[in-house]
């Protein structure tokens, strides 16, 4: 009954001050209610939707192991990879992955991406290039740009299905770089930049690609100086700046193989020079590790699936392209054994399609 709606046969004060405190309580339910049951239409998260959440690292050529994880995996699925997850991040080689996903590209398109232009844009003889990388880089942008372009044509941000998490560095301030897709109000630049741009930037490793000189007259590096597991980012994103429930989100982040960790006992005794070919390794294995325990802290070790395949010591190099087809075969081995674990999380509806802020 409405009590709204309430009337008083005889209207005494007593019936009528009896009324004014049941209407007045009403009100005050129907203000609690709505206080601790806020409205969501229209809001970019509803409290009772899961969000999914798809991260892969940097690696060089060795982003083949990821690439073929996940066409393996997209083999078995009704709709594009991309259509599984909220929010895809990705860092170098995982960036070029995530910006061909988001763009709506197979993932079996990715892994021909490296199949076919890997020798191309690590093209050269290996004694000369590790002279060369001594006083220059490797390589130009030349043939990764046309590989982009033939990829990715003219498409920007603007373009992505999905929500999109790039990272870079300015390498004049010293800043991080991230490109992002227009997911939130604040976000009115990058939507506008071209997707070979992007990629060109989380990809300038330095010593293998020079400096990218953007558009927009940024000097970027490679976002793997800061973030090259960049799960940890992705998930500060959708916290802090997406406003994600944490118990609905889910992680499933990929790694590009990674070695047994050992800095060995001379370096353990401080010996400085001992220090140089293993500082990069220490870096690069603590930022991994910071990322995974930033994400686990968030949102708990139960919702965070990590993927990488431990190898051995020089299996696989940056730009060494003749192993593509064991990168290949290890990645679709994973995705096999794999598949019964992660299909009911990630994988068993799609999720709501993306909507650009205005």
């Amino acid at each position: 009954m409405d009590l709204s709606e309430v009337h008083c046969r005889n209207h005494s004060a007593l019936d009528l001050t009896v009324v004014g405190v049941l209407r007045a309580m009403v009100s005050d339910w129907r203000v609690a209610w709505r206080w601790h049951h806020p409205s969501t239409e229209g809001s970019e998260t509803k409290l009772n939707e899961s969000r999914k959440i798809l991260s892969i690292d940097g690696g060089g050529i060795k982003g083949v192991f990821p690439a073929a994880f996940l066409a393996d995996i997209e083999e078995t699925l009704e709709h594009p990879l991309h259509s599984y997850f909220d929010l895809i991040a990705g860092t170098s080689t995982g960036g070029i992955i995530a910006l061909g996903l988001g763009l709506g590209l197979r993932a079996s398109e990715i892994l021909e991406f490296y199949r076919k232009y890997g020798p191309q844009i690590f093209r050269g003889n290996r004694f000369i290039l590790t002279l060369k990388q001594a006083f220059w880089r490797r390589y130009s942008h030349e043939k990764l740009r046309g590989a982009l372009e033939e990829t990715f044509g003219t498409k920007t941000l603007a373009d992505a299905k999905s929500r999109l998490v790039i990272p870079a560095m300015n390498i004049d301030t010293g800043d991080v770089h991230i490109f992002k897709t227009q997911h939130h109000p604040k976000f009115e630049r990058d939507y506008k930049v071209s997707a070979v741009e992007v990629a060109l930037a989380t990809a300038s490793a330095p010593t293998y690609f020079p400096i990218l000189q953007t558009t927009s007259e940024f000097p970027l590096v490679d976002g793997g100086l800061w973030a090259n597991n960049p799960t940890g980012l992705a998930a500060v994103e959708a916290i802090g700046v997406l406003e994600w429930p944490r118990d609905k989100v889910s992680v499933l982040s990929i790694g590009c193989t990674e070695e047994p960790f050992d800095v060995g006992l001379l370096r353990r005794r401080n010996i400085g020079w001992l220090w140089a070919t293993k500082t990069v390794d220490a870096f690069m294995k603590g930022q991994s590790s910071g990322s995974l325990g930033t994400a686990y802290t968030l949102f708990g070790h139960d919702r965070v699936l990590r993927i990488n395949q431990t190898v051995s010591h020089g299996r696989f190099g940056m730009d060494s392209t003749k192993q593509i087809t064991e990168l290949a075969g290890l990645g679709k081995n994973r995705a096999r054994n794999e598949a019964p674990r992660i299909k009911d999380i990630f994988f068993a509806a799609t999720v709501e399609p993306f909507k650009p802020t205005v």
